[in-house]
């Protein structure tokens, strides 16, 4: 097996299917063997593990994942690249390819089907353009998923990992770590793609926890605080929340919430942790339902 992880096999290919990478869905292939071992080690990839790949392009990473774990699931949008991946991975009989967009596919499903539902995990390349949307129906999808091991734009990665107080943390920072704890485990060069990237990548795995992070009485309210407090990040919060008119809240309910908290009533949300967002959204959801 010749593996495409380089330069030189990955153009073969894509010549000699008359290919090319496509902007639309933000193709950029991995030609770097150091990444490839790289991610398929961070993700702890065994032959006991069923492993979910998204956006599989001409197969590259799938090679690496083939050897390395039981099954392998990969999910790819573009129906021009299913002939070249029946070629790429014709010598694996423990690939599936599924010709989808994984917005659209039921995640519970392909675990039930190719895992017994048992827990996956998620290995991706994933496009830079739809980086957030994934993540979140990944997270979101109820599926046993045990991890996520996924390459993305340098800049996201940074914002997957970050803390309150700095520039980088914002509403992802906190959607990932009310799902999974986030570690970065290594930066990727534009070098290591064809074509090369204007940016670089970094590689962030995300440990699913077997409960949120923490306990919350509104979920989907503690996310609709979250989101409104960075759409305007130089807003207070009793400003952004309080124009929000989902939240039903006024700006002195927000001022008033924020001083139980023993938090200044001028806060901005980059401020904040989740363990406060959530204390917020309790005061806030019953401050709205005594009034409204």
């Amino acid at each position: 097996m010749a593996y495409l992880g380089n330069s030189a096999r990955t153009k073969e290919v894509l010549a000699k299917f008359g290919m090319s990478a496509k902007k639309k869905f933000g193709q950029n292939f991995l030609i770097d063997s150091g990444v490839l071992d790289g991610i398929v080690s961070a993700a702890g990839v065994t032959d006991d593990d069923c492993v979910l790949e998204i956006g599989p392009g001409i197969g590259s990473l799938t090679q690496y994942l083939a050897e390395a774990a039981g099954k392998v699931v990969a999910v790819e949008i573009d129906k021009t690249l299913i002939p070249v991946l029946a070629d790429t991975l014709s010598e694996y009989d423990n690939v599936t390819v599924i010709n989808e967009d994984v917005l659209k596919v039921d995640i519970e499903e392909i675990v039930r089907t190719y895992n017994g539902g048992r827990p996956i995990k998620v290995v991706a390349n994933l496009p830079y353009y739809i980086t957030t949307p994934i993540i979140m129906k990944l997270f979101e999808s109820g599926a046993p998923i045990e991890s996520i091991t996924v390459m993305v734009q340098k800049e996201v990665a940074d914002r997957m990992v970050m803390g309150p107080g700095n520039k980088d943390y914002g509403s992802l920072s906190l959607a990932v770590g009310y799902y999974a704890k986030a570690e970065a485990i290594m930066d990727v060069p534009p070098s290591s793609f064809i074509p090369q990237p204007g940016v670089g990548s970094a590689v962030v795995r995300l440990s699913r926890f077997e409960e949120p992070a923490v306990k919350v009485g509104d979920e989907k309210y503690m996310f609709e605080i979250i989101r409104t407090s960075f759409n305007q990040r130089r807003k207070t919060l009793s400003n952004s929340l309080s124009n929000n008119p989902a939240l039903k809240v006024s700006r002195q309910q927000v001022q008033e919430a924020l001083t139980e908290m023993g938090i200044n009533e001028m806060a901005r949300g980059e401020t904040l942790s989740l363990e406060q967002f959530a204390r917020l959204s309790d005061i806030l959801q019953r401050t709205s339902a005594m009034l409204n």
